[in-house]
């Protein structure tokens, strides 16, 4: 009789033990649902569902706004009410009672589930907010090779690289900035190739930012800049997945940022900024002579206005003597000086281009065209232009178009005008100087830590056979010595 009583003493004592360990469960399981509801009670997307399982009562909490019914349904709903092992196999535990960093995991897409019963925290991926299908680019269209482009899904576009570069020393590692907007980022290398000096001192650089907000990786391109207050870009651009796996094969690091299609090619030279990389599709004739036209086509378009006021204000003598009649002849009416006639038409290209790149497409592209058309020849006809500066100024326009990445387009339309000052108070000796300075401003350029004109100064051997001139695929073996790489 002892005996038996002792059993059911300690039979009692268990129930009791666990009923008490159930009510503290659930009290705790009750304050940790309240304190993360009071959290999150100004967000009017978060969704807080129990559900009853097998093992305990579950709730569910995710963001209405990043997670589709149908990612729901198939990924939480049916395995809790069936497979409830699923869960457990690709779920993340989550170990931190921190409100603010559970909050976090909701509002990049996660879902959470708390298991009343043993206080178990799990987090599972289920970020599906739409996305931008894969399209052909507007930018940096090509005739030959891929025609695919970046979207704005940072997955989708490291999936894209890695579509073509399946290597597994290529790296990815992941960053979190903005302190308001939590933008994430990716750095690609490829681990046997890159510099790891080079490697690091970006690291550093994205790492010491303090900048609230990020929407384009544009904005994180200007913050790790060696001289923001330069004109030129430092860091090449684009949009193509071809160009991205060329110069990570070539050993640089490339940027990418979730919800900005351009990925960012650290470090770059500026002869790089006049080559596209349909140029290595093509035969070497032909890209060699589209890369002499874009070069050349750069210092043409910031210096043939310039040359036109030079020579009609101070030096005269270095034109034909039948061009002068002509230039005499069709600038018999207009009552400005050169300079102010050169400005005048400049301003108007840039209000054209401006509000053509701001209407919608069809609408853009009649005001640009019919509007040039117009207001140039009522300009002549009115005596405020010549008719030879009109044509000046549109080959001007059309060389400025010549390099393959928008940005240099913009740079080249602010250093004309500073060349367009300098010709107007001092002629050609003022354009010398204005040539000097940029010179001298690019030989002191830094991208990441590397000479900007590179292969140029310093110069590497083998660098000159993809330069201006790009020989024949069979001499092209070596990587550029911009890359500093390790391993050749």
């Amino acid at each position: 009789m002892k005996n038996l009583k002792f059993v059911r003493s300690t039979i009692g004592v268990k129930y009791q033990k666990k009923a008490q360990s159930e009510v503290g469960n659930s009290t705790k399981a009750e304050q940790f649902i309240k304190d993360l509801k009071n959290h999150t009670s100004k967000m009017n997307d978060v969704i807080f569902k129990k559900i009853p399982t097998s093992e305990s009562v579950v709730t569910v909490i995710y963001s209405s706004s990043l997670v589709d019914k149908i990612t729901m349904q198939l990924m939480i709903f049916i395995p809790l009410a069936n497979h409830l092992n699923q869960i457990h196999q690709v779920a993340e535990v989550i170990k931190t009672t921190d409100v603010n960093g559970i909050t976090s995991k909701l509002i990049s897409g996660q879902t959470l589930l708390y298991f009343h019963q043993s206080n178990l925290l799990l987090s599972i991926d289920t970020y599906s907010a739409p996305t931008r299908s894969i399209t052909n680019t507007e930018t940096e269209s090509t005739v030959i090779g891929p025609q695919d482009a970046f979207t704005e899904s940072l997955e989708t576009n490291i999936s894209l690289v890695k579509r073509r570069i399946q290597n597994p020393m290529l790296k990815n590692e992941e960053r979190t900035i903005g302190k308001e907007t939590n933008t994430k980022i990716s750095i690609l290398y490829i681990d046997n190739i890159v510099n790891q000096e080079n490697l690091e001192r970006l690291r550093n650089r994205i790492d010491h930012i303090d900048y609230p907000a990020y929407f384009d990786i544009s904005v994180l391109k200007q913050l790790i800049e060696d001289n923001p207050l330069s004109p030129f870009p430092q860091y090449y651009m684009t949009v193509r997945p071809d160009t991205v796996a060329y110069y990570l094969l070539d050993g640089r690091m490339v940027v990418f940022m979730d919800n900005s299609q351009d990925a960012l090619v650290c470090p770059t030279s500026f002869l790089e900024m006049f080559i596209s990389i349909e140029d290595y599709y093509n035969r070497w004739t032909t890209a060699s002579l589209l890369r002499m036209l874009r070069f050349f086509g750069f210092f043409l378009t910031i210096m043939i206005t310039p040359m036109y006021i030079s020579a009609l204000t101070f030096h005269p003598e270095i034109l034909p003597y039948e061009l002068l009649l002509n230039l005499q002849e069709s600038r018999s009416k207009v009552p400005f000086p050169p300079l102010f006639e050169v400005l005048f038409i400049e301003l108007i290209i840039e209000v054209l281009r401006e509000a053509g790149s701001r209407m919608p497409t069809k609408v853009g592209q009649t005001i640009g065209i019919v509007g040039g058309i117009v207001i140039g020849t009522a300009a002549v006809e009115a005596g405020l232009i010549s008719n030879i500066l009109i044509v000046l100024v549109a080959t001007s326009s059309l060389l400025s178009f010549l390099p393959p990445i928008f940005l240099m387009s913009n740079t080249s339309r602010f250093v004309r005008y500073i060349f367009i000052l300098s010709a107007g108070l001092f002629g050609l000796f003022g354009q010398m100087l204005a040539f000097a300075w940029l010179i001298t401003h690019l030989l002191r350029l830094n991208s990441l830590g590397t000479p900007f004109m590179t292969p140029v100064i310093p110069r590497k051997a083998s660098d000159l056979m993809d330069s201006i001139v790009r020989f024949p695929m069979a001499y092209l073996k070596e990587k550029m010595g911009i890359s500093r790489s390790q391993k050749k």
